[in-house]
């Protein structure tokens, strides 16, 4: 049966320990006004008299160079089985409107390992301090490569986050098994799982338009079994950590998201989401970042 997504019906009540932006504040701040502005001062016309017989047109280059960060912190994102990097195509602006520099990582989800060596890589490509963020899969990636020196805060999007010797598959065994970990199959690709593209939809990202759904239901990027290896290291034991629960996830329970947010002593959030909450709550997502950014090493 397909899952029916019912959103609640008043707001998410938040720590009492946290503080948050309100929506109006960062919607103001991200005004298409502030918008128009940027694209304005980017793009330069180019006049183009060959294009038709003389006459000139008007054609337009991106002239903007810069890394685009001028808050001092950086982001670095890191996606979850099933998905790219795109599936922060609508967290990623945002954050760089608020005057960060982003970087969305490209792991190959061919094991833990090589996806926390990748992910170590793309920390090494960026100077200053950053804040380093997990959605599902990617979180027991940053709890791996979150030791890197610059990283000074972690922060979990509906995500596993092992202790060291633990796996993201015993975790999940800690509870119920979830409808989408049921439709975890072969893929095209052998010797890699994919989510059953027919029941992606209602287990993946149930509170998003159908036809969406189902477009990235077909263009998944399938991940090899190894992805569940035991951790190594565990860096947020050291590091101050922040967690988005999926209040309506199906894919990892949201019993178990508390529970590891508990574990940590992570700021927590709980957001009326799908397990794919950077996708369909990317606002939301965003506001817990920030949050984050404010914030440097414990002790």
């Amino acid at each position: 049966m397909p899952f029916s997504f019912r959103p609640p019906k008043k707001d998410v009540e938040l720590s009492p320990t946290t503080s948050f932006m309100s929506r109006r504040t960062l919607f103001r701040h991200l005004s298409g006004a502030v918008a128009a502005t940027a694209l304005a001062s980017r793009f330069t016309p180019v006049r183009d008299a060959q294009a038709s017989g003389g006459q000139p047109q008007h054609t337009y280059m991106n002239t903007e160079h810069d890394r685009g960060g001028s808050s001092g912190i950086n982001v670095v994102l890191v996606h979850g089985a099933f998905v790219d990097a795109s599936s922060w195509s609508s967290v990623t602006p945002l954050l760089q409107q608020a005057g960060h520099y982003v970087l969305a990582v490209q792991i190959p989800l061919t094991s833990l390992a090589d996806d926390i060596d990748v992910t170590r890589q793309a920390l090494a490509s960026v100077s200053g301090p950053t804040i380093l963020v997990g959605h599902s899969y990617g979180g027991a990636v940053i709890t791996g490569a979150g030791n890197a020196s610059n990283v000074i805060g972690l922060v979990y999007i509906a995500a596993h986050a092992p202790a060291v010797g633990e796996s993201p598959a015993e975790l999940s065994a800690r509870y119920p098994t979830t409808p989408g970990v049921q439709h975890f199959v072969s893929s095209y690709r052998k010797g890699f799982i994919w989510l059953d593209p027919p029941y992606f939809p209602q287990t993946f990202v149930a509170d998003i338009d159908l036809a969406k759904a189902r477009v990235l239901a077909v263009s998944q990027k399938p991940i090899r079994p190894s992805c569940t290896d035991k951790e190594g290291s565990a860096a947020w034991q050291h590091l101050p950590s922040w967690y988005a629960v999926s209040v309506y996830d199906r894919t990892i329970d949201p019993n178990l998201e508390r529970w590891l947010a508990k574990r940590m002593h992570a700021t927590t959030r709980e957001i009326p989401s799908s397990h794919a909450s950077p996708v369909s709550h990317p606002v939301d997502v965003t506001q817990l970042i920030l949050e984050a950014t404010k914030v440097g090493k414990k002790g």
